[in-house]
C-alpha cells in the first residue's frame, strides 16, 4: 500500500532533530506542521517573515494577517517572532535554517532538483526555493513518485530547469524514502507491500 500524505509527513519528521528550525514549502509539505510532536520543539520558519508556525488555526483564532508563504492562515506557538522579508531571507542565506522540506517535479541521482517551472507554462514566481535549497543545512523533498503521465520523477538527470544543483539530501514519496548519492538512489525504506519493481525506475539508478 502507498503512504498517505500524512504518513509521508511522518516519514519526513523522523529526520528532524529536536530544537531545530524547519522551513516548509507550499503544497504537500504543509501537512508536516500539524504532525510534529510537541516534544521535538521545532520552530517552523516561513519566508514571508514568521518563525514559530504551529499548523492551522482553530475557527476562533483565525486571523487574515497570520499567513504562511503560501497565503494559508496559520497558528503560531509560544515564542514566535515576526520580521520583514530581508531578515527572513538573511536567515535562509546565512545558513540558519536547519531543514527545508519542498515539493518537487524531478530529482536526479546527482542530487539536483527541478521544482519551479515547466517550459511553456505560466510561472507565477519561483518563491524562496532557490535560496532555501542552497541555504538550508538539509534539504528534504516530499513529492508524488509519478508525474500525471505515470512517469517516475526520480531520474538519471532532471529534464526540467534546475532549482538547485547537488542540493537534495532525502526524497520521500508515497512509495518510499530515497537518498541520491551522486550515481544512484539508495532505497532507505519502502512502504508496506511496495517492491523495487513498483517504483518503475531505471534499474541502473537504483541501489
Amino acid at each position: 500500500m502507498t503512504w498517505t500524505n500524512a504518513e509521508m509527513a511522518d516519514e519526513v519528521i523522523l529526520f528532524f532533530k529536536p530544537h531545530t528550525s524547519v522551513n516548509l514549502g507550499i503544497g504537500m509539505p504543509t501537512a508536516i506542521a500539524e504532525r510534529i510532536p510537541h516534544e521535538l520543539n521545532i520552530m517552523i520558519h516561513s519566508e514571508n517573515g514568521v518563525l514559530g508556525v504551529s499548523g492551522r488555526p482553530k475557527k476562533d483564532s483565525v486571523s487574515s494577517t497570520l499567513i504562511n508563504a503560501g497565503k494559508e492562515t496559520i497558528a503560531i506557538k509560544k515564542g514566535s517572532s515576526f520580521f520583514d522579508s530581508a531578515m527572513s531571507f538573511g536567515m535562509i542565506r546565512g545558513g540558519h535554517i536547519d531543514y527545508c522540506v519542498l515539493g518537487g517535479m524531478e530529482v536526479d541521482v546527482s542530487r539536483n532538483l527541478a521544482n519551479w517551472m515547466v517550459p511553456g507554462k505560466k510561472v507565477t514566481g519561483m518563491g524562496g526555493a532557490m535560496d532555501l535549497v542552497n541555504g538550508s543545512k538539509k534539504v528534504i523533498i516530499m513529492m508524488n513518485h509519478f508525474s500525471k503521465d505515470g512517469v517516475a520523477k526520480l531520474l538519471p538527470l532532471c529534464l526540467l530547469p534546475f532549482t538547485g544543483l547537488d542540493v537534495v539530501d532525502i526524497v520521500v514519496t508515497e512509495l518510499g524514502v530515497f537518498k541520491p548519492n551522486g550515481t544512484k538512489f539508495e532505497i532507505l525504506k519502502l512502504a508496506d507491500g511496495i517492491t523495487a519493481k513498483d517504483l518503475k525506475m531505471d534499474k541502473s539508478i537504483l541501489n
